[in-house]
């Protein structure tokens, strides 16, 4: 497992990670790196708050666990009721007793428990009251327990929905005080830490990412005597994220990082709901999102700032805490998040750019480069289209970046490829003679091959040409640079705890923006795929995945789960995805969500992949029951007096049908706003049902 820069100094690496994305700092006022928030939660009770094992998608801190099935409640006028004719009787028992109605039987065990040198004496006084209290109270127990008096007091009085307080732990056990440590031996260093826990010094994400050091310990034995220099010297800011950064300038979210979980609500009361999982919060973590996730709804029902605001917001956090990397596809302006919270931005086709995107990928093998680059360029019409064929047009691109770098050593920029594809006479020209010159005959023949399918009226380098058109333009002059020139990232990158956000010009250039977008997605999968170390989750949001999915990159989905990565895909529509990409998305993602507005051909796409479950159906019929006889009407009338119901005899019919979970009416107008259908699966295979959940909460 890569150290990510845990135990190094910092500066030192031959490819360091780029710092924050932050302004430059005003002249005449210091900067401060691994400058800690002045306000921290408290870690110590936040340390010992339980954190109960629960279903997927339960927000553990604090977590209460209900019970499967709903209890058969009384109702409460019944209730009360039964209560009050209870407590009476008690009374008018007692006050027989008391007075002497019911004879003096009831005083024998006093009269022979006590002597008779206690007559007329102050111990008898003692005695007798005592001897009443436990009568009397004797009697309140039992009248108490027949009127469910219990229940009301655990119904009203001790409601379950009160918040859970830490426990304090045993001395031993004290999560505050870095029992790990201390069982390995190392208690200076976890003295260290428990001064700056109690203190207040060391946070949430400090613990997650010395957490993480030692777990890599675990991993190599080696590293124990440099991760306890670095706890010794630096205290709670040791292991630092390469950036020195220990904590975000804002969030907007609640965060656990201990379980590295964020709530993103509330499930709702809701018959639909599961008695077990309602008013329980839900949360998302890397093992839900290890499966990737689809949601669907329409601008305005908090996609951005419900979900994917606080997802990307998570894996900020845990990118400090050198546990994940995470990139960000957004349009500009979008304000997903602030700049200082990126190592990274990248403003494509925007002069002020720090860092040009490469454009194919990092990759030095011309076939792979060009798989990648047709993705990005043909593959929202390789389901639809044959001409848009993405192995055809890998090929034709694989046929012109191969000779091209073999002449010139890098891959050719978009203008030179678009000559290329173009056939344009100068520029092949130009090309063979290098080739020939050089001797280089295998390329030739590839260079001939693209010739000869040019000349075909089916030539997929007509329509290449004209996707990558999108690309040469003159907002992108500087952008897409092969030749060296400018600061380029790849996502290769992902195996370091980046965060990086790519905005797009959604605006002004549509069309580019999807061949960008499709371009991350290519180029994440394959370096997702490809890492040599999978210890890092990695994580790829699309804030807007219109005309992003492709046929090869849901099949790359579906293989991100064994490799610790996954992507969260937004999208207003399933219009904006092929019709026959459709079903093999939903099918492909482990976690679905459905917003509230969500059209109706939408919520049957969901309905179909949430498919039916038998329950439990009861028809009551009831039928008065209607008597002469003047003692049962009295007995009747006294029951409607208690119940509030008549007399009634039920006749009751049981039977076990197949509905639709949420059937696609349902999905589209009975899911309130600021709600919404959402339905998890974990890399382990652990499944939760669809929950209704209130975004609100």
């Amino acid at each position: 497992m890569d150290s990510e820069g845990t135990f190094d100094a910092r500066g030192t690496r031959s490819n360091p990670v780029p710092r924050p994305a932050r302004p430059p700092v005003a002249p005449g006022i210091p900067a401060v790196p691994g400058h800690a928030p002045t306000t921290r939660p408290a870690v110590a009770d936040w340390l010992r708050t339980p954190r109960p094992a629960a279903e997927p998608g339960v927000w553990r801190l604090g977590h209460r666990a209900r019970p499967d099935e709903e209890p058969e409640l009384v109702p409460a006028r019944r209730l009360f009721a039964g209560a009050l004719i209870a407590l009476l009787s008690g009374w008018l028992l007692w006050s027989l007793l008391w007075n002497g109605y019911l004879g003096r039987y009831w005083l024998w065990p006093f009269l022979v428990l006590t002597p008779d040198s206690w007559n007329g004496t102050m111990a008898q006084v003692v005695a007798s009251y005592t001897y009443y209290a436990i009568v009397g109270g004797g009697l309140l127990v039992f009248f108490g327990r027949i009127g469910h008096v219990p229940e009301i007091w655990q119904r009203y009085v001790l409601r379950s929905d009160k918040p859970v307080t830490a426990p304090p732990p045993r001395p031993d056990a004290d999560p505050a005080d870095w029992p790990d440590l201390r069982s390995a031996g190392l208690l200076d260093a976890a003295q260290s830490l428990t001064d700056a826990t109690r203190s207040g010094a060391l946070g949430d994400v400090d613990y997650a990412r010395i957490r993480r050091a030692w777990q890599g310990v675990h991993a190599r034995p080696d590293r124990l005597a440099a991760f306890t220099d670095t706890v010794r010297k630096h205290g709670a800011a040791a292991c630092g994220h390469p950036s020195g950064l220990r904590d975000l300038p804002v969030r907007t979210a609640t965060h656990d990082l201990a379980t590295a979980q964020v709530k993103i609500g509330t499930a709702v009361d809701d018959e639909r709901n599961p008695y077990a999982r309602r008013t329980t919060g839900v949360a998302l973590e890397p093992a839900l999102l290890g499966t990737s996730l689809l949601a669907v709804g329409p601008s305005g029902s908090g996609k951005s700032v419900r979900l994917v605001r606080p997802v990307v917001e998570s894996m900020c956090l845990l990118a400090l805490a050198n546990r994940a990397a995470v990139v960000a596809v957004t349009a500009y302006g979008t304000g997903l998040a602030p700049d200082d919270a990126f190592d990274l931005v990248i403003g494509v086709g925007r002069p002020d750019s720090t860092h040009d995107l490469d454009l194919y990928g990092g990759a030095e093998d011309p076939d792979e480069a060009a798989r990648v680059l047709a993705e990005a360029l043909v593959g929202d019409l390789a389901a639809t289209l044959p001409g848009g064929d993405s192995r055809r047009a890998a090929t034709a691109l694989a046929q012109l970046i191969g000779p091209y770098q073999c002449v010139h050593g890098h891959f050719p920029a978009v203008p030179e490829l678009r000559e290329l594809l173009g056939g344009a006479p100068t520029a092949v020209g130009v090309l063979r003679t290098a080739l020939e010159a050089a001797g280089e005959a295998a390329q030739l023949r590839e260079l001939d091959a693209r010739e000869r399918q040019s000349a075909r009226a089916d030539d997929i380098g007509v329509l290449l040409a004209e996707r990558i058109a999108f690309l040469d333009r003159p907002a992108f002059a500087e952008f897409f640079r092969t030749d060296g020139g400018g600061r380029q990232f790849s996502l290769r990158a992902i195996e370091h705890p980046l965060r990086v956000r790519i905005d797009l010009p959604e605006r002004g250039h549509a069309e580019a923006s999807r061949i960008v977008a499709r371009l991350v997605l290519a180029q994440f999968n394959e370096a997702a795929l490809t890492r040599s170390d999978r210890s890092l989750f990695a994580c790829l949001v699309l804030d807007d995945a219109t005309y992003t999915v492709t046929a090869d990159s849901v099949r790359a989905v579906q293989r991100l789960r064994s490799a610790n990565a996954g992507v969260v895909f937004a999208l207003r529509t399933l219009e904006d995805v092929p019709e026959p990409l459709r079903g093999p998305l939903l099918g492909a993602v482990g976690c679905r969500m459905a917003f509230a507005g969500l059209a109706p051909w939408d919520g049957g796409r969901f309905a179909e992949a949430w498919g039916t479950e038998w329950v439990q159906t009861r028809d009551v019929t009831n039928r008065q029951i209607i008597s002469d006889e003047p003692l049962t009407k009295a007995l009747h009338m006294m029951r409607r007096l208690v119940t509030g119901k008549a007399a009634t005899a039920e006749a009751v019919t049981v039977r076990e049908v197949e509905r639709a979970r949420w059937s696609a009416s349902d999905l589209a107008h009975a899911v309130p706003a600021g709600h919404a259908v959402l339905s998890l699966t974990t890399v382990r295979g652990e499944h939760a049902p669809p929950l209704l959940v209130d975004l609100r909460t």
